[in-house]
């Protein structure tokens, strides 16, 4: 069997048709949920692009594996995907975005090359890499935001699209009054990019995902990571008149929301991105091109689907279709995905699994906790493996798949990193203190801070769905402040850097060295088996204590 495994960048969970949004309508999504199972309640294990791929990548906790942010290091000897897969003897490869930022300092301290096998890998995630493309080939007066070569570039230069960064020129702009109109100003997000559709980016990746389909020898492993619906939010015609704005639901938002306001939520409402997304006009905007975007991914993925059903292939590929985080378009006075609410940090998560083992579980839904590393997990059991659990920290969602009922986790955590944030400045923290974390068990979600000081936030989902009401602003609810706190705090004695020796190795250690002879701390010896001291006992050889012996 192949493994598909597509990520959208920012999908929110809540802006398919399968999960009931009022006006998108993506058959293909909900085609391969009624294929499969579509989970309802997957979530990031960080709400940020860097930190969530490696979560995913390596199946393991952002503390666990420490590149909690967008530019931090995944640092070498961290195993991945691709290492795990391939011991089972199947590929991995890459096709599109990863955010990844190799250990360039822990590479040159082994003395591995980077354009080596092994340093490849290294700088890839893992991964052996179809084609990279991060996506956001941002430029200013110092240069380039992403010092690579862009491929998506280099294609776009190959169809005759001008300049140096026609990503930025032509992808991401649009024209008004004969000039450049720019998707980083929202006031141009309403404008169609001025690109064919055929050669915008979403178009482009499914094309490079097929010419891989069609030349791979399996079992791969194939993550196909899309760059959009990920800001800057521009498309092009027809997608860009599809929704307008009797389409862009009212923000999700209280005005309860702002009063004793947490310190760090209340600096990011106030900051850039949230006052931005406070003004309606800036919705009405992009929400419509936001679901645009989405609308082409949706119509690519029907073109992808079509490719593996002509050829055959349907009935022998896993696909999984999931999100690295979602957006909060205004909701909670907030923009982009900084905190644990909902719009953020829960993702849509289908998996169709083409053996019949799954087919009790077809068309259905999952309300199970999901954690967005159980993919890990997942991903090698389905290629025969057994889950190396002193490693990965997910667990495989097969049982599910197969319709069973597995003892399964009480909560969820997600942590995030803000220390490279203005917000860490703002509010006067160091590095060490910006490290927020959220424990949610099904109807109760807490926000913990580390900073010294600054309380929890608490939301009830069961009765306030929408997690407008922090319950933490007062003091009726510290029972269960105290309860997720526990939670927290087993989470944390988790035993999560022990990766070189699993369970089993360190009980068939046990005892291992008295058979080869070490057997300190005996009065006589009759404290062991004889065959334990046998090579300690017998007559003396040779003599060297009687000088005439």
């Amino acid at each position: 069997m192949n493994i598909l495994f597509v990520m959208y960048d920012q999908l929110r969970f809540d802006y398919l048709s399968c999960t009931g949004h009022p006006h998108l309508h993506t058959p293909h999504f909900d085609r391969v949920a009624q294929m499969g199972v579509r989970f309802t309640n997957a979530y990031v294990q960080s709400p940020i692009c860097g930190g969530s791929r490696m979560c995913y990548y390596t199946g393991r906790y952002a503390s666990s594996h420490g590149a909690h942010w967008n530019g931090f290091p995944l640092r070498v000897g961290e195993q991945t995907l691709g290492d795990h897969l391939r011991r089972l003897g199947m590929s991995c490869h890459l096709i599109g975005k990863t955010h990844m930022k190799a250990d360039a300092a822990g590479m040159a301290r082994l003395g591995l090359e980077p354009d080596s096998i092994i340093g490849v890998r290294q700088s890839e995630c893992g991964f052996d890499p179809w084609i990279r493309d991060d996506g956001l080939w941002a430029e200013g007066p110092d240069g380039f935001y992403d010092e690579k070569r862009s491929p998506y570039n280099e294609y776009l230069k190959s169809k005759g699209y001008d300049g140096t960064n026609p990503w930025s020129d032509y992808a991401n702009a649009g024209i008004k009054d004969g000039q450049i109109a720019s998707g980083w100003m929202f006031d141009n997000t309403d404008l169609p990019a001025n690109i064919r559709e055929e050669d915008s980016e979403t178009p482009w990746l499914t094309g490079e995902a097929i010419k891989f389909i069609d030349q791979a020898k399996g079992p791969w492993c194939a993550h196909l990571s899309y760059i959009k619906p990920h800001w800057p939010y521009i498309v092009p015609a027809p997608y860009a008149s599809m929704y307008g704005v009797h389409h862009v639901p009212p923000a999700i938002r209280d005005a309860g929301e702002r009063e004793n306001a947490h310190p760090v939520y209340n600096s990011f409402m106030s900051g850039p991105v949230g006052r931005a997304f406070q003004d309606d006009e800036v919705r009405q905007k992009v929400i419509p091109a936001y679901m645009g975007l989405i609308k082409q991914c949706d119509d690519q993925l029907g073109r992808l689907l079509d490719h593996l059903e002509g050829t055959g292939q349907m009935d022998s590929t896993m696909i999984v279709l999931t999100s690295d985080h979602g957006d909060y378009l205004g909701d909670h006075w907030l923009g982009e995905k900084n905190l644990f609410h909902n719009p953020s940090v829960k993702v849509p998560m289908i998996i169709y699994d083409p053996r019949g083992s799954a087919d009790p579980t077809r068309d259905t839904v999952c309300d199970a906790l999901v954690e967005s590393i159980d993919l890990a997990a997942t991903f090698i059991e389905a290629a025969g493996g057994a889950v190396p659990d002193h490693i990965v920290e997910g667990r495989s969602l097969l049982p599910w798949l197969a319709g069973e009922t597995p003892d399964w986790r009480d909560y969820v955590i997600s942590e995030y990193d803000f220390s490279a944030q203005p917000v860490a400045v703002k509010l006067g923290l160091e590095p060490r203190d910006c490290r927020l974390f959220m424990v949610f068990d099904g109807r109760f979600k807490l926000m913990y801070c580390a900073a010294p000081g600054l309380r929890p936030m608490l939301f009830d989902l069961q009765n306030d769905p929408d997690e407008l009401v922090d319950l933490a602003k007062g003091t009726d609810h510290q029972a269960e402040i105290d309860r997720l706190t526990t939670y927290l705090h087993d989470w944390g004695l988790r035993m999560s850097q022990r990766v070189t020796r699993s369970e089993d190795d360190i009980k068939n250690m046990r005892g291992a060295s008295s058979g080869k002879g070490v057997l300190p701390f005996m009065k006589d010896g009759t404290e062991v088996d004889p065959h334990l001291t046998v090579k300690y006992r017998g007559p003396a050889r040779q003599n060297y204590l009687d000088p005439d012996d």
